[in-house]
């Protein structure tokens, strides 16, 4: 198994909370995690129960205050969204035993869009997410990136492995353990294919009665299409040719599925008019290009959708490591009803800012950093720095708190502190 970034946190929940709920896409690799951080410092190991099993399920369904009760010593329930009922069981359990790391829930379904959940739990529950492995992770290196963005100086190097070929096999493979791992590009595409029927069939339908289910492909192709755009309903429903209300509502298991989430724009300055719209991004790249038919040489030809996949890849690491990073930043794109924008932007709890702009180029030049600099112009003392991620291997500066650094400075590059 390989190290998960995100086990410090998740075991330093369990340590002070009673119940632990580990959200994630399926086959991210939650129930192999939930199990090893559970187990960890304890003589004998929790006990594990997946409600994928039938008997499982059919036990919590049809008796789950019975089932909870039964349940002895800390446990860990995989995929607890198939019993939506066993929740007020659980509330009922930890209001009278309050004692940390009872209860380590995971889940294919997005806690705060399950009902039961955020009404049972709340106040009792911690949430955590787990994506498919980042680059770093892949490699067994513990990236730095995202604190080294906020520390007093941000010090690039530079890195030879960081050519748009090379991006682009890293793009098509994405993250998840299992079609990372597979070499031959029609196996991992037969993964990806497999998986997509799986979600659409069984846990969309287990959220939801979709009788529409054979437009939910297509409905999911045409996201994977405007990646990195804004999310437009009325543009997507003509283009889905169905009715919005309906469309909104795949959406909405979409997103309580992880098969596609959204980036939020930066809106914190009351004084600019501010695109308010959020960005389409999609959970893993790999899952992406298999929506679109892209293997590494179409992406390569692919000018419309290279520079959409690399922010959205770039956009995605960025995520995953503010998981586990120090500094807790929100991840934000920005935009300006005069299209001033910047493809990403961090935000630490001070309110500090880092402007992130992505450029397939391997040369970036000084117009390159328009947008930063308008940036830097309208958010003052906030404004902590501007960082240009090319395709280039070297770094270099231009201007003040300025710089220019190669993509893979993400999963490479450790804080300075």
């Amino acid at each position: 198994m390989k190290p998960r970034h995100l086990a410090g946190a998740l075991g330093a929940a369990l340590k002070d909370t009673p119940a632990v709920f580990l959200q994630g896409p399926r086959q991210a690799g939650k129930s192999t995690l939930a199990q090893a951080a559970a187990a960890h410092g304890r003589r004998t190991p929790p006990g594990y129960l997946t409600l994928d099993d039938a008997a499982v399920l059919a036990a919590a369904e049809a008796d789950p205050d019975g089932f909870v009760d039964g349940l002895a010593g800390p446990v860990v329930l995989d995929e607890v969204q198939r019993a939506p009922g066993i929740f007020r069981a659980l509330k009922r359990s930890v209001d009278a035993d309050r004692r940390p790391g009872r209860f380590l829930l995971t889940g294919s379904a997005q806690a705060l869009v399950l009902p039961r959940v955020s009404e049972s739990l709340a106040g009792r529950m911690e949430v955590l997410t787990l994506w498919p492995f980042s680059q770093g992770e892949l490699e067994g290196r513990r990236e730095g990136f995202v604190d080294a963005c906020f520390a007093k100086e941000f010090r690039p190097g530079a890195y030879r492995d960081a050519g748009w070929p090379a991006l682009a096999e890293r793009i098509v493979r994405g993250g998840f353990p299992e079609a990372a791992a597979r070499t031959d590009a029609a196996r991992r595409q037969a993964w990806f294919g497999s998986y997509v029927t799986t979600i659409l069939e069984r846990d969309v339908r287990d959220l939801a009665n979709v009788a529409g289910l054979r437009d939910l492909p297509r409905l999911l192709r045409l996201a994977a299409a405007r990646t990195m755009g804004l999310l437009n309903f009325a543009d997507l429903s003509r283009d889905a040719a169905m009715p919005q209300t309906t469309l909104q509502r795949y959406w909405a298991l979409f997103e309580a599925t992880f098969l596609v989430r959204t980036l939020p724009p930066w809106t914190a300055n009351p004084t600019l008019r501010l695109v308010k719209t959020p960005k389409v991004l999609p959970v893993d790249t790999g899952l992406c290009c298999h929506l679109l038919g892209l293997d590494a040489d179409r992406l390569l030809a692919d000018d419309l959708m290279a520079g959409p996949l690399l922010e959205a890849f770039v956009a995605g690491e960025l995520l995953k490591q503010a998981g586990w990073s120090r500094v807790r930043a929100a991840l934000h794109h920005y935009r300006t009803h005069a299209q001033q924008e910047v493809d990403l932007v961090l935000e630490d709890p001070a309110g500090r800012l880092v402007g992130l702009e992505v450029k397939k180029s391997a040369s970036p030049t000084a117009h390159d950093f328009r947008g930063l600099r308008h940036l830097a112009e309208q958010t003052g003392r906030r404004f902590l720095r501007g960082i240009l991620l090319h395709t280039g291997t070297s770094s270099a500066a231009f201007g003040p708190n300025l710089v220019a650094a190669p993509v893979s400075s993400l999963w490479r590059l450790e804080t300075n502190g």
